[in-house]
């Protein structure tokens, strides 16, 4: 009589877990953003070419500063903020493009 081998089991909560690790840290009250993708299409199905498509106002923090001894950082990485049309400096890193902006460059935090 042979003996069947039982699967080995994984104890809960041990799932391959990513963890994303930024090379790039905003220093002081400084913030880097992942701009949200511009839209594709207009509400009536109307495809907008890249040269008429404005800059997305609104991006994911992806990693704060420590904050100034005046200012503390209010936003987490992780948080959906809205932000000036202008504001910031784009970088590109690894292919994706990426803001740093003040803190106080955003306008408000969406829920």
């Amino acid at each position: 009589m042979s003996q069947r081998r039982r699967p080995k089991r994984r104890k809960k909560g041990t799932k391959n877990k990513k963890i994303l690790i930024m090379a790039i840290k905003p220093l002081a009250d400084r913030v880097l953003i992942e701009p949200a993708a511009a839209e594709e299409k207009t509400i009536g199905g109307i495809i907008i070419p890249d040269t008429a498509k404005e800059k997305p106002l609104q991006g994911k923090v992806v990693a704060t500063g420590n904050g100034t001894k005046d200012e503390e950082i209010v936003v987490k990485e992780g948080d959906t903020v809205l932000y000036g049309k202008y504001a910031g400096t784009e970088l590109e890193y690894d292919g994706k493009k990426y803001l740093v902006m003040r803190q106080s460059d955003i306008l408000a935090i969406l829920g």
